[in-house]
């Protein structure tokens, strides 16, 4: 019998005894702390710590009056999530302070009208950060109120922050930090402090999500009419989410087949694209367009030895690490992140640069490095467990769906720019999309479905949809053109495509071609930037066209964006601003006002990287 379940059969007098020997004399800011930190031991003892965080309602279940349901005071739980993490982390905030007796209320930034700040007494943000340091699309009109003359001062606001970001970008957990900042120069009260969540978020996600219930509870006085009521609390043993359900997620995948692995870009392109296509079995993994891809991968072997010859490490020694023990070759190949540098790692490494060459300064790191470059150009001496502890767990990635079922069946298809370019005299590569243009036929893959409910077609198939995707962005079209045409919309389809040479770099363009012939695409613009003289984008294509756009945009149309965060969409934001102004007739102020409506309705909708 599991150690946990054991535990939980001991009678529930002698577990409240023990406690209230341990508890006496702490104040309710001591005890708050230790209801997050057992919260998260129990975790990792029962394998939450590698398994999809899962805050059962049942885990913290406070006693709930009936007089509760129709509380006055309740929690508002507020997310703002671009790949979805967000959302379900609020979710579970939600089941579990609904469970604790409180009444509470989750709901998407996009949803939620700012102005009802002012009457908020508790809340609780679940924020990402996206691009540079920005909010999620669904996000930004919150945010902007938030920093506007508009906002209400909060005096009477307890609120606290849980912030989702990447460690390898610089602006980590920006947004959810600013915001952070921002409730708190408008008056409102810290519940708890600020947590940052890298891309391995469970634990600390788990133990903000527990200290929030008993917070909350304790807040709104659900812990104290409970006493009255003579109901004590009774602990329950938390399931992992992925042991309840059939679906498959990054801890518990899913083996499909690849069973085609083509390049579909020419002869002297700047990149290799491939389109891959998995057999999936039968009923095991149903997706919808707009969804994505999530891909459990391995560094290459190449990546893996050359930090081992920089180190001077043995690959073959054992090295233990939160109570696992693998060669260290092992931990480099499939556990540990080398190709992107995290913030606490490059402090961690500067540290030891400077305790071994004495130097005070130390040069600044570019972005675009990873672990090789580090290692080659700032020497440091590491021990092997020092060094897989530093390094950040290695995160599955995330692709674009480029198909529809309805057209493809028992199939899922990628579009992957397989990353491989030569930097100060040496190969450096991706890793997932290595791993995936290494990949042929009949080999195995470990996936998973990371489903984006934001990016989805229109449910009136009326509608015109205008399709915004250079480069490898035009994925998700593939499979928007082919299920709107297997269902028989109604509505027109309108792609702009993107990318540096017609003859090499046209991404699936007999398709496309085909698909204008036969109507299931009424119009396309492309733009090659590199075949004329002066360089040309999409964002020029959609100016040129603009009269019909902002027409069809007025008409109804659904606009969709997809591909690079850095330049690309904002280019595009700027030439849609435009393009409502000029041809709208609207000023600088009443056309971003016309963007964000459109974002509010999700008839704009981006998904970016």
């Amino acid at each position: 019998m599991p150690n946990a379940l054991r535990q939980a059969q001991l009678p529930e007098a002698e577990w409240r005894g023990q406690l209230d020997r341990l508890t006496s004399g702490l104040d309710a800011a001591a005890l708050n702390w230790i209801s997050g930190y057992t919260a998260a031991l129990a975790n990792e003892r029962s394998g939450l710590a590698r398994s999809e965080l899962h805050v059962d309602e049942r885990a913290l279940d406070l006693p709930r009056p009936e007089a509760h349901v129709d509380a006055p005071l309740r929690a508002t739980v507020l997310y703002g999530s671009q790949t979805g993490h967000g959302r379900r982390l609020a979710e579970q905030l939600g089941h579990a302070a609904e469970r604790a007796g409180l009444a509470v209320r989750v709901q998407s930034a996009l949803d939620y009208n700012p102005r009802e700040l002012a009457a908020e007494k508790l809340l609780f943000v679940v924020m990402s950060t996206h691009g540079d340091g920005d909010p999620p699309d669904e996000a930004r009109a919150f945010v902007d109120f938030l920093n506007s003359r508009r906002a209400p001062k909060l005096e009477k606001l307890a609120f606290s922050v849980l912030a989702l970001g990447d460690s390898s970008y610089p602006k980590y957990c920006e947004a959810g930090r600013a915001i952070d900042d921002r409730l708190a120069a408008l008056g409102a009260r810290r519940l708890s402090a600020r947590v940052d969540c890298d891309v391995d978020y469970e634990r600390p996600a788990g133990t903000w999500l527990s200290q929030a219930v008993v917070a909350a509870s304790a807040e709104l006085g659900v812990a104290d009419r409970g006493s009255a009521a003579g109901s004590g609390p009774r602990v329950r043993v938390v399931t992992p989410l992925s042991a309840v359900s059939s679906d498959p997620t990054r801890e518990h995948p899913l083996e499909v087949e690849v069973i085609a692995n083509q390049v579909i870009t020419g002869r002297g392109s700047m990149r290799a694209v491939h389109h891959l296509e998995l057999a999936l079995p039968v009923g095991r993994l149903d997706y919808h367009p707009g969804d994505a891809l999530g891909i459990l991968h391995e560094n290459p072997p190449e990546v893996v030895e050359r930090i081992l010859e920089l180190t001077a490490l043995d690959g073959g020694a054992p090295v233990s690490v939160a109570g696992r023990e693998l060669p260290l070759q092992a931990w480099l190949r499939a556990e540990r992140e080398l190709t992107r540098l995290t913030r606490p790692f490059i402090d961690a490494h500067r540290a030891r640069a400077r305790a071994s060459s004495g130097e005070v300064g130390v040069p600044e790191i570019p972005q675009s490095w990873q672990l090789a470059d580090l290692l080659k150009h700032l020497p440091a001496t590491w021990n092997a467990a020092d060094l897989v502890a530093a390094l950040r767990t290695l995160a599955p990635r995330l692709y674009s769906i480029a198909s529809s079922r309805l057209s493809v069946g028992d199939e899922v298809h990628l579009t992957v720019a397989a990353l491989d370019y030569v930097a100060d005299g040496e190969r450096r590569f991706g890793s997932a999309s290595r791993y995936l243009a290494t990949h042929g036929e009949d080999s195995r893959l470990q996936v998973y479905i990371e489903r984006n409910k934001r990016f989805r077609l229109p449910a009136d198939q009326s509608r015109d949809v205008i399709m915004i995707g250079p480069g490898t962005g035009v994925a998700p079209f593939r499979g928007f053109v082919q299920e709107r045409t297997a269902t028989g919309a109604s509505g027109r389809n309108w792609l702009f495509f993107g990318a540096r040479r017609l003859d090499r770099d046209f991404l699936y363009q007999t398709e496309w071609q085909s698909a204008l012939k036969h109507g299931a695409l009424h119009r396309l613009d492309v733009a090659f930037s590199r075949d004329q003289t002066e360089r040309v984008y999409v964002q020029q294509r959609m100016r040129e066209q603009g009269a019909q756009l902002f027409h069809w945009l007025e008409s109804g149309a659904y606009l969709y964006v997809c591909g690079d965060a850095a330049s690309m969409a904002p280019d595009v934001h700027a030439a849609l601003l435009e393009i409502v102004g000029v041809h709208g007739g609207r000023s600088r102020e009443d056309a971003v006002a016309y963007l964000n409506t459109l974002m509010s309705e999700r008839r704009y909708v981006r998904d970016v990287y």
